[in-house]
């Protein structure tokens, strides 16, 4: 059996390179996995993607939150109800060291476009 517990890791890559296995790891910032009855939430977690011969794999290792289907969809309803999300007016507020007031108008003015918005303060 391949057990690999005392495998020097260069060593281990060498052999998945000769294999024709490609391993990189994601700098991810959040992984989302939505089933049927909730999503689960992985914070600062670490993903591998494995490309095998043309077929990729995704490895996410991590402590899940569980919360609830479309818990963490505030900034799409917003959009899709025509309200500029809070957290684009916060970011335009900080890079243009504006308040969050000019911050939305900019927005709103530039129809929710962060970039146009930023750059309406230059």
């Amino acid at each position: 059996m391949f057990g690999g517990g005392g495998m020097n890791p260069r060593k281990m890559k060498q052999m998945m390179k000769q294999m024709g296995i490609d391993v990189t790891e994601l700098d991810a910032e959040e992984v989302v996995i939505k089933t049927a009855d909730e999503e689960l939430v992985f914070s600062d977690a670490q993903v591998t993607r494995m490309d095998a011969q043309g077929q990729e794999t995704y490895q996410v290792v991590g402590e899940p939150e569980t919360r609830e289907l479309g818990a963490g969809d505030d900034a799409a309803d917003e959009a899709a109800a025509g309200e500029i999300p809070e957290s684009d007016i916060e970011i335009v507020a900080q890079r243009a060291g504006v308040s969050k007031d000019d911050a939305r108008e900019a927005l709103e003015a530039e129809d929710g476009d962060l970039a146009a918005a930023i750059a309406k303060f230059e």
